[in-house]
């Protein structure tokens, strides 16, 4: 299962374009409410999570998603029980994906260490050591994979489907909506 976190102002499509791709892809996706089912994003976008967090079981989790919108990502940041969840999952060797601010989270926990990654440009000194990849739309490390910000929602999206399904399967969510970039 995907489990993608949401907080108050996140970004809308970071979060909601992958969620519809790997959806299509036929992989079981979970919208997480940090601390309500209802979660309204960064432009005004209210979102009917599936479950709140202290629902989610984390066993089932094979990949954890964190989209950006710096109110998404300050509620992420502040929240003990999210961190944890980070935390462990990373821990047991679940796949993390992190778009436009959020990778700054992942830095914060030092999970980026020395890892090839890529942030929303300009929030680059808050990456620790991880070796930011300027320009890069998306980067996957290992087990991480990094989007820059909210044009690359597709490339994102698809490249979790392509972690999660193989390439076939990603070309074929691709096909299916049409996505020529």
């Amino acid at each position: 299962m995907v489990s993608i976190l949401l907080g108050k102002g996140f970004e809308e499509a970071e979060a909601l374009v992958p969620a519809d791709l790997l959806r299509r892809a036929g992989v079981e996706v979970a919208l997480v409410g940090l601390e309500d089912r209802q979660v309204t994003g960064s432009h005004g976008v209210t979102v009917m999570a599936d479950l709140l967090l202290e629902e989610l079981d984390e066993s089932r989790i094979e990949l954890l998603m964190l989209p950006g919108g710096l109110g998404g990502v300050e509620s992420i940041r502040v929240n003990r029980s999210a961190l944890g969840l980070i935390q462990r999952c990373w821990e047991r060797g679940c796949w993390l994906a992190a778009i436009c601010a959020a990778p700054t989270i992942l830095a914060q926990l030092g999970i980026l260490d020395r890892r090839k990654a890529v942030c929303f440009p300009g929030m680059e000194e808050q990456m620790g050591s991880a070796a930011v990849q300027r320009g890069a739309g998306v980067v996957v490390d290992g087990h991480l994979i990094t989007g820059q910000a909210a044009g690359a929602s597709f490339d994102f999206g698809l490249k979790l489907v392509e972690v999660l399904k193989g390439s076939a399967a990603a070309g074929q969510v691709r096909n299916g909506v049409h996505y020529r970039c």
